[in-house]
């Protein structure tokens, strides 16, 4: 069996973990932060639409660099820029200035994201790459838990600026792991034609952007509806994500072994299951359930759909296939959670979760019809999709 934990893929990882976890520190502070320099709800909206926006622009170019150039030069300059930005954020004095430096952070983190994930994938063997990608991802299940408790932490018994140095220190550290890890490279072919975006992928990524819309509405509206029951929100995302630490490996494990179809049919089945089950929680025990179905379907359905996604795409192309992936993700958080946010204000909080579940219903047609049958043809020829050489970029 050809070896997966070799030093450069465990740098990588706990690197990535390491940044995801200074990202994370802003989630439940930078509404906070926004209040205190005299902002609103509306103003909370644009500057979170300012990232995102910027994040989905840059993507696809950045992927393309990424195979013309390596990736080694996107993570350097990335990490840098992302650290840069979180420090200023420390001499903010208004909104107009947060917005211009969301701008630069979401491009920061368009470049570092896209960067990680494409040297990972390299570096992950073929026959393993169901199981590596759910090691890698774990890294970003990890952040998630840990990243928000400790930026609350911060806030509470430091201050801002505490928080801030601490991310950017995060970053600066993920930084100098890179340094250690040897990154595979193969220049791709020079063209004229430049692709923005892999058309081989096309279907999996749209089965990702619905699966995504119902995690921005996870991820925005579950507070809301566990304040609205009297239950602390921070214990179901432990949950979720400690559920979602156990599965993960395993699914990788089982995608390698049976392929991708057997792992992703059933989670996103769980997953619906998951979102009915929310949409109907009236206390603490419904959460809970829905925290560990969530856990098991969505952790396991996201890094095999990212697994697929590299198998689809040609060796030469997968900076651009991982900057696909990594847009529909963004599109599908961010789109969710204004539509849904629509959707709460003039309906309610069931009626979301049950519309979110409609979304992932989709995702497994589209998997079913589409994905499916791609995979099953790749499986049957397959293009050289061996590991890529030793040269490093």
């Amino acid at each position: 069996m050809e070896r997966l934990w070799t030093k450069s893929f465990i740098f990588m990882t706990v690197g990535t973990l390491l940044l995801f976890t200074g990202f994370y520190l802003l989630l439940p502070t930078l509404p906070l932060f926004i209040k205190e320099l005299g902002g609103d709800e509306a103003q909370v909206g644009l500057v979170t639409g300012a990232f995102m926006l910027s994040a989905v622009i840059f993507r696809p170019i950045v992927g393309v660099l990424l195979d013309r150039f390596g990736r080694r030069p996107f993570i350097v300059w990335g990490l840098i820029l992302f650290a840069l930005a979180m420090y200023m954020y420390d001499w903010i004095g208004g909104i107009a200035v947060l917005v211009w430096i969301r701008i630069v952070h979401g491009m920061s983190w368009a470049v570092s994201t896209t960067a990680l994930f494409t040297a990972a994938t390299d570096m992950i063997p073929s026959t393993r790459r169901g199981e590596g990608m759910g090691w890698f991802g774990t890294a970003t299940t990890l952040a998630m838990a840990v990243g928000p408790i400790f930026g609350i932490w911060v806030i509470q018994h430091l201050s801002y600026s505490a928080m801030f140095l601490s991310a950017a220190g995060l970053s600066i550290a993920a930084l100098l792991l890179t340094f250690g890890a040897k990154i595979p490279f193969k220049p791709q072919k020079r063209t004229a034609r430049i692709e923005l975006f892999e058309r081989s992928v096309l279907p999996v990524t749209t089965a990702v952007f619905f699966l995504t819309i119902a995690y921005g509405g996870i991820t925005t509206f579950v507070p809301l509806l566990a304040s609205s029951v009297n239950v602390n929100s921070g214990t179901f995302f432990l949950v979720y994500a400690a559920t979602l630490f156990l599965f993960r490996p395993i699914a990788g494990k089982l995608s390698d072994r049976h392929g991708e179809a057997f792992v992703i049919i059933p989670s996103l089945v769980i997953t619906i299951l998951a979102l009915l089950v929310l949409s109907f929680s009236t206390g603490l025990f419904g959460m809970l359930a829905s925290a560990v179905l969530y856990g098991i379907g969505f952790g396991s359905a996201q890094p095999t759909l990212q697994a697929a996604t590299i198998r689809l795409a040609h060796p030469e192309r997968r900076g651009v296939a991982n900057a696909s992936l990594l847009t529909a993700t963004d599109l599908g958080i961010g789109l969710g959670a204004i539509v849904l946010g629509w959707v709460s204000q003039h309906t309610s909080y069931q009626v979301l979760f049950m519309i979110s579940a409609a979304s992932v219903v989709l995702s497994l047609l589209l998997f079913l019809f589409l994905v499916k049958h791609l995979l099953k043809n790749r499986t049957l020829r397959p293009h050289n999709d061996a590991a890529l050489p030793s040269e490093t970029s």
